[in-house]
């Protein structure tokens, strides 16, 4: 008689991955809200074009696949994943770019590692990080947030930019650049933080708000504990220690905490992206490690790499070393020896 077996990873029914993907979009309403107050109907068409892509191309995934479309459609994950990526990306970038992206994230990091639970890497991430090698232009032109005076595009402007963006004369006359690109800017031409921080259009409190937002739907995460606080606490912190001391060591050559902790992703990637159930670390000491080295890897890339931002690098660099991470974390097992210990003990006897 032939028993039925399941290979790991075991995510129990679709039922309760639903529910955590659905926790997981209420929690992004604060922030997602407060985006659009501040940049207008182009984060909401990201958003709504982001989840038809990735609907689409999940259900023509499954079906080639030979898998149930509605099964996996309702576990709600490929929206979450198109969520992420069309609030990390700039209001009005074309659709086709978002399309890209989306293709990225869903088929070749997802469904051709042989789809959810399977997948090593971020799918989101990599979407993000495909499309700013590609489209670094595209990605860094913000439109100007309403809070700046600046008067927001109408929806049927907006559906014409980003469906026919030569429609746009002139995109310098409407977009700027994000507080963390401006810094980086200026320090590499030789201008002082402070200087750069004082201009007009530098808009570092309209990224404390939406941080702010999404910190809300974070620790609501946390009380749910759909999400754990090792990474969250330990990503932050570490970034705010080495930001805090390079600051005080210089602070006219590198960018004040308040900057790197509110000014991009930090919050919205600590809360949403690094805890990614299936692409993190799964041990509580682990976790820390994983955090903690995250927002090593931000600051080092956005100090002295090529990007202003750098959640989605720092992520996936950590994403292959979650195996590695995982196997010395493995807490010990009562009666047992831990992994460490036994490899340690195996080399002392060859040796």
């Amino acid at each position: 008689m032939k028993f039925k077996t399941n290979t790991s990873p075991f995510f129990g029914s679709n039922s309760n991955v639903s529910k955590v993907m659905l926790q997981v979009l209420l929690a992004l309403i604060p922030g997602t809200l407060v985006m659009i107050y501040l940049y207008g109907w182009g984060v909401l068409i990201n958003i709504v074009l982001a989840v038809i892509f990735a609907i689409v191309l999940e259900a023509l995934a499954l079906i080639i696949r030979k898998r149930p479309v509605l099964p996996f459609l309702y576990d709600l994950s490929a929206i979450v994943t198109a969520w992420l990526l069309a609030l990390a990306l700039p209001p009005l970038i074309p659709w086709w770019i978002l399309l890209v992206g989306i293709f990225f994230a869903i088929i070749i990091a997802k469904h051709l590692y042989g789809g959810l639970g399977y997948n090593p890497f971020n799918p989101a991430m990599i979407g993000f990080a495909v499309l700013i090698v590609s489209f670094p232009f595209e990605l860094s032109q913000w439109i100007q947030n309403g809070q700046l005076g600046s008067t927001l595009p109408s929806l049927m402007e907006s559906l014409n930019m980003v469906f026919n963006s030569a429609a746009t004369p002139n995109w310098d006359a409407i977009t700027m650049a994000t507080p963390l690109d401006e810094v980086k800017t200026g320090l590499r031409a030789g201008t002082a933080y402070a200087e750069t921080a004082q201009q007009k259009q530098f808009s570092l409190t309209s990224w404390i708000y939406i941080s702010s937002a999404f910190a809300i739907g974070g620790v609501w995460l946390l009380y749910k504990k759909i999400i754990h606080w090792q990474i969250p606490v330990s990503m932050i912190g570490t970034l705010a220690i080495f930001s805090s001391g390079m600051y005080i060591y210089s602070p006219e050559t590198f960018a004040s905490p308040l900057l790197h902790v509110f000014g991009g992703a930090t919050i919205l990637g600590a809360f949403f992206i690094a805890t990614d159930p299936v692409s993190a670390s799964t041990t509580p000491i682990g976790k820390l490690i994983y955090g903690a080295s995250i927002g090593f890897f931000i600051y080092i890339i956005r100090v002295w790499g090529n990007y202003p931002d750098s959640i989605a690098f720092a992520v996936l660099i950590m994403n292959m070393a979650v195996p590695l991470i995982d196997y010395y974390t493995q807490p010990r097992v009562y009666g047992h020896k831990s992994s460490f210990a036994s490899s340690k003990e195996t080399e002392d006897k060859k040796s």
